[in-house]
């Protein structure tokens, strides 16, 4: 448990969501509206309307996760997605900014070298 991290993908779904909505109705709203496998190991991350609670949903080894953090003032930050359609994948460090609260509006990012993973 608590196991997130930059090796795991991250679907953003760009449409607000009720988030008194638990995990069986978060599952079957990454199934029937974004089209995904909400068992295939990605997490999936949806925000309310007001931009002040986020919940991320995914599946572990043994059953789903559910985390859900509620913002006492302010409002997350959003990525730029570049998508038309309902969800897009987002990065580790866009998830990390968003949560504690880090402007990506007014960051820029400065090139650095990254040594692309092997595949097999």
């Amino acid at each position: 448990m608590f196991s997130l991290n930059e090796s795991q993908r991250f679907y953003l779904c760009l449409s607000p969501t009720d988030l008194r909505k638990g995990f069986d109705s978060l599952c079957g709203l990454v199934s029937s509206e974004l089209g995904r496998d909400p068992l295939g190991g990605e997490v999936f991350i949806f925000v309310n309307r007001s931009r002040t609670t986020i919940k991320l949903l995914h599946w572990e080894r043994g059953g789903l996760v559910l985390y859900h953090k509620r913002l006492e003032s302010g409002r997350f930050s959003l990525p730029r997605v570049h998508s038309s359609g309902k969800g897009c994948s987002i990065l580790w460090r866009d998830l990390v900014m968003m949560v504690e609260g880090i402007s990506m509006e007014k960051t820029t990012r400065r090139k650095r070298f990254n040594i692309a993973p092997k595949t097999a």
